[in-house]
């Protein structure tokens, strides 16, 4: 029963004053209405009013979970209430006029749009375990969508995961997809996160099930979230840590993918990148799969600052000079990622590519690196040392911002000191070594008979000095 009513019926019964709950709904044609009566369906008036009387009663009580008040309105046949009671929750009148002068126009563009919804679904949406039995024991239908969403995936968005269980014991498919082609599996979030897809596995939901645009299954959504604990929990049921989306990325690189929103959380968020890589790639997963742009995950490491995945990747031995479409190389990405990768020192991300065989920058592009990481001395430090001589012209010191030179004023009183000046003879010497190791160096460094802290300088250790 959609809860819908006439414009007579409207004036006849008035709006009640200072009610907040308000229903819209929208005039539909009646079953006995003759077809020539109406001949443009769907395109009549659109009625608002505020509910009243046991409908009003019904909403509110559903709302708050109330299971006295909704069993008593529902045994009360004179209502007309059903548990399959179809609300409307939009609000047409911000559509009204908007929606008549574009038929008058004859123009095609966005129209009213219902958001139907049952007491079923809000019920499961707000973790009202014992009004959903009621409903249920009603014969209300478990896959009932007028909306689009079942209530199964309500309850599993919010994270309920006792009414989760109702539904599936009800016989709730646990693989229907939703209005945008997501399955219950998809959309798991709160603090129920791994109690419902648990309970979504064991009653038969596909752990590979994908959605139907974007062809993603739910490892990718755990990926993208950055949840270890429901990667892990999906790999034990089986989950491919190898499939791809519709655009080519893996579980691995949508992992990778992660992006700190501010310096405070990028701790945070680098941590998590890291468990939820070394997870996939303890399973399997390969470590320099590229999606339809060429893009590795080493490439998005290092994009995002991801220090510890960039050396677990390297570790694995992915190339540090893969291009992707665009030319550029994990080095590249590094250097042209945002400045909040500061937080995730960008330095020791150079570094690490450097000692695994990176090409270096080229010396005229130098100057825009120092341009845009002058904040970072160490970042301009690690990539000075690969050169003979810093590749800098003498004009670069009006790059740095006056409050940045006085900060690090030994770092950068030491490196424009240096141009087009010959460097010190133990440098050169590590430069020689370096440039006869090319291409060996992550292997045949390790393997010199060497102290460990002159091994340390040969892999550009950082002095906060150049000479």
């Amino acid at each position: 029963t959609l809860m819908s009513w006439s414009p007579e019926e409207c004036r006849d019964q008035g709006e009640p004053q200072g009610n907040r709950y308000s229903l819209c709904a929208r005039l539909v044609e009646k079953p006995d209405r003759a077809p020539e009566e109406n001949p443009e369906p769907g395109l009549g008036p659109i009625i608002v009013r505020k509910a009243s009387g046991p409908a009003l009663a019904f909403w509110q009580a559903v709302l708050v979970g109330d299971v006295g008040s909704v069993s008593q309105i529902l045994s009360d046949s004179s209502t007309g209430l059903a548990p399959d009671s179809t609300f409307d929750t939009s609000d047409p009148e911000r559509w009204r006029d908007y929606r008549f002068n574009i038929r008058a126009l004859r123009l095609w563009s966005l129209t009213f749009e219902e958001e139907l919804t049952t007491p079923l679904h809000v019920a499961a949406s707000r973790g009202h375990t014992e009004v959903l039995q009621l409903l249920l024991r009603r014969r209300a239908k478990p896959d009932s969508a007028p909306g689009g969403r079942t209530a199964l995936h309500e309850a599993c968005a919010a994270g309920h995961a006792a009414c989760v269980h109702v539904l599936l014991v009800a016989g709730a498919d646990p693989n229907t997809p939703d209005q945008d082609g997501k399955r219950p599996l998809h959309l798991c979030r709160g603090p129920g996160i791994l109690e419902c897809v648990e309970l979504l596995l064991k009653f038969g939901a596909q752990v590979d099930g994908r959605s139907e645009d974007e062809e993603e299954t739910p490892l990718h959504v755990a990926a993208r979230l950055g949840h270890v604990e429901l990667a892990d929990l999906l790999l034990r049921w089986g989950a491919c840590p190898h499939v791809r989306n519709s655009e080519g990325w893996t579980p691995l690189l949508t992992a990778c993918d992660a992006r700190c929103q501010s310096p405070v959380d990028a701790e945070a968020t680098a941590n998590r990148c890291f468990q939820l890589c070394s997870l996939l790639l303890s399973v399997g997963a390969d470590a320099d799969a590229a999606n339809q742009d060429k893009q590795r995950p080493l490439h998005l490491a290092c994009r995002h600052g991801h220090s510890a995945v960039v050396q677990l990747l390297l570790s694995c031995g992915v190339s540090a000079n893969a291009m992707d479409y665009g030319g550029h190389t994990p080095l590249h990405c590094a250097l042209l990622g945002p400045t909040t990768a500061l937080a995730h020192s960008p330095e020791h991300i150079v570094r690490d590519l450097l000692n695994y065989g990176a090409v270096r920058v080229w010396p005229g592009a130098l100057p825009k690196v120092l341009d845009r990481w002058c904040m970072s001395p160490r970042t301009i430090e690690v990539l000075m040392n690969t050169y003979r001589v810093v590749q800098l012209p003498e004009e670069a010191k009006g790059l740095v911002p006056p409050e940045i030179l006085q900060k690090h004023c030994g770092f950068y009183s030491s490196l424009f000191a240096l141009v087009k000046q010959p460097r010190s003879l133990q440098h050169l010497c590590r430069w020689a070594l370096r440039t006869h190791l090319e291409g060996r160096l992550p292997h045949a460094l390790p393997r010199l008979p060497l102290p460990p802290r002159m091994l340390r300088y040969l892999q550009l250790d950082f002095e906060d000095l150049l000479y």
